[in-house]
């Protein structure tokens, strides 16, 4: 069975930089659905597109790329914007995932890193430079605060929180398959039964409440 074409949109005000994404996505099978150079124009091209992933820089002059992030996954929640930025300034991290980011890279990431990264992002995996990844958990810990009197979860099964637990130590879909001795379409349908019970978005939502209720701990 042929693995499906997974399309992209390059949202970046740089021309060289967004034309040489562009072309390193096009040369390994990813479809470079469209480009952008500026907030406006993403967000507008996003909701008529719908691309898999939105490859997002953050300084993108007058409107950021933080709210242009919150604006595509309110308008397009089947799209995930994974950000590619200059920065790795922590507030800029956690911005972008609060609005809605699936994932955060900084612009030293090598060509073989920024396509793993995509396809990642495409299958649902939260990803991170080494580094962000705890940050953004100790973030989501840190705020963690379940009032008392909060009405009771909705039941999962001892199979989906298994699955859970595993999303919150930020193992992949395929990782989770092998330590599960699952399929990666058995974990996929657990992932996304666990979405809908919960009224969670995407996995790095899935991953705060895992570690919110202690289930990132053995």
């Amino acid at each position: 069975m042929t693995e499906r074409t997974i399309s992209v949109m390059v949202v970046d005000d740089h021309p060289m930089w967004r034309d040489g994404v562009a072309r390193d996505l096009s040369e390994n099978g990813f479809e470079v659905a469209a480009t952008a150079p500026d907030a406006p124009a993403a967000i507008r091209i996003a909701r008529a597109v719908r691309p898999d992933v939105v490859l997002m820089d953050l300084n993108l002059g007058g409107t950021s790329g933080v709210e242009a992030t919150r604006e595509i996954t309110a308008a397009a929640p089947d799209t995930r914007v994974l950000v590619l930025s200059a920065s790795g300034e922590h507030r800029d991290v956690l911005e972008a995932v609060k609005a809605g980011a699936s994932g955060y890279l900084v612009k030293s990431a090598s060509a073989a890193e920024l396509v793993d990264a995509v396809r990642r992002t495409a299958d649902g995996d939260p990803v991170f430079t080494a580094g962000l990844a705890g940050l953004v958990l100790g973030e989501y810990r840190r705020m963690a605060d379940v009032p008392d009197g909060a009405p009771e979860p909705p039941r999962l099964t001892d199979r989906e929180t298994d699955v859970l637990r595993l999303v919150a130590k930020g193992l992949t879909a395929r990782q989770i398959a092998e330590r599960l001795v699952l399929s990666h379409r058995t974990v996929e349908n657990h992932v996304q039964s666990t979405l809908r019970k919960l009224q969670l978005h995407n996995r790095v939502e899935l991953a705060r409440y895992a570690i919110e209720h202690g289930l990132d701990e053995d």
